[in-house]
């Protein structure tokens, strides 16, 4: 039995600290609602913390999974943040995509505690989080990686250590960038189809019959088909995620001209009213605008 440390437990957390009390671990818990960790430490060797500081007191290796780099600053660095409880030797593995500047300057803060930080985003969504089928991209020091993987194995199915700090994050943001882009595609190619009279399922038929197959499409088709648009991950957080891309692009002078009018798409969509629905629902955007819905023609009444 480990003394481990979950903090951020929402959509994606709550099932990954759920995981590793169930293998038996001491899981310390965090979350901004406070109930939340009182119900998951019930289920396990758990410990419903007040505060960041106290899972540092309490735990050696510590997970967080939250919205954005200012949360994860907050709960990492700030006032009875994780920074100010750690034990010496601890390993703080962060699980959010943020920015990999940020993540450099908290392994340079941790590390003048005797602390050790990976950044470790992962990706699968919430199915991904709720079978333990993860894949995490790690970035920071390779033995300290190998030391906290059999943890991330209770968590996850694929790890790729990507390289010195950072990295981890910088891999997270490239398969997001490529995925959103393959979003707004599909959005307007089955929105173009739908218009012109072909049939949304042997348009998709078509697709995974082809050069343009992809496993997202195949994945976000079908929820679209029946209008079911509820969240495995959301339209507000893959907006912030495109907010990342754009600010490393910039950092690194790559022009990435493609991925700011995806971001446009998306906040478009967020000002419609769909920010806390799956971001497939950023194709409600072009359907409103075109005056079509993409459903099957066996779907219609």
């Amino acid at each position: 039995m480990a003394n481990l440390g979950f903090l951020g437990l929402g959509i994606m957390g709550y099932p990954m600290a759920r995981h590793l009390l169930a293998a038996g671990h001491r899981v310390a818990l965090w979350s901004n609602t406070a109930s939340k960790a009182t119900e998951l430490a019930a289920q396990g060797d758990g410990i419903a913390c007040a505060t960041p500081r106290q899972v540092a007191e309490s735990a050696d290796v510590i997970f967080l999974c939250v919205g954005d780099t200012d949360m994860s600053a907050k709960v990492t660095l700030g006032e009875n943040g994780l920074v100010e409880g750690l034990r010496p030797g601890s390993v703080i593995a962060d699980c959010s995509t943020i920015s990999p500047s940020y993540a450099k300057r908290a392994a340079a803060t941790l590390a003048k505690k005797g602390a050790d930080f990976l950044d470790a985003p992962v990706t699968g969504s919430k199915p991904g989080a709720e079978g333990a089928t993860l894949t995490f991209m790690v970035g920071g020091d390779q033995a300290v990686y190998e030391k906290v993987k059999p943890f991330m194995e209770l968590m996850g199915k694929r790890f790729y250590y990507c390289g010195p700090t950072g990295l981890g994050l910088h891999a997270k943001l490239t398969q997001n960038l490529i995925l959103c882009n393959l979003l707004q595609a599909f959005n307007e190619g089955m929105v173009l189809a739908t218009k012109a009279g072909v049939d949304p399922e042997l348009m998709l038929d078509i697709l995974e019959n082809s050069a343009a197959r992809s496993g997202m499409v195949a994945f976000k088709a079908p929820f679209v088909f029946r209008r079911d648009f509820s969240t495995n991950f959301s339209t507000r957080w893959m907006h912030k995620d495109i907010g990342l891309m754009l600010e490393s692009a910039n950092e690194l002078q790559v022009p990435v001209p493609l991925t700011a009018l995806t971001r446009e798409q998306f906040q478009v969509a967020i000002a419609k009213g769909h920010a806390e629905e799956d971001m497939c629902s950023t194709i409600k955007v072009l359907e409103e605008i075109v005056g079509v819905q993409v459903v099957p023609h066996s779907k219609k009444l």
